[in-house]
């Protein structure tokens, strides 16, 4: 999708701070971190969300690139995943992406 600027930081046409990458993954840096780590996980290819009919092996990368942050990170405590389906779940960009989210005690406040 041309317009979509996931899509964009995937093809490094838009600067990130790149956390992990491979073939079918990009992991960067959110711009408005809601932890002390919030890392976004996306696949190269689009998928509009994680209902998208995304392949196995496809999401099998996003989960080692999730363990990949989380040891970059140094997330040996514990680290939370979400993934947002959707605008009424409150996903902003339409692009499948996982927040890694981290750095401090997210029992409380949060679901």
């Amino acid at each position: 999708m041309c317009d979509c600027i996931f899509c964009k930081i995937a093809n490094h046409e838009i600067p990130s701070t790149v956390v992990y990458e491979d073939d079918q993954v990009i992991a960067f840096d959110d711009l408005n971190p809601q932890a002390p780590v919030h890392t976004l996980v996306i696949p190269k290819k689009h998928y509009s969300d994680i209902a998208d009919n995304v392949p196995a092996e496809t999401m099998g990368a996003m989960a080692h690139a999730i363990q990949e942050v989380a040891k970059a990170k140094g997330l040996e405590d514990g680290f939370r995943v979400i993934s947002n389906k959707g605008v009424n779940a409150g996903q902003t960009v339409m692009h499948f992406h996982m927040h890694i989210l981290g750095g401090k005690n997210l029992g409380e406040n949060l679901i």
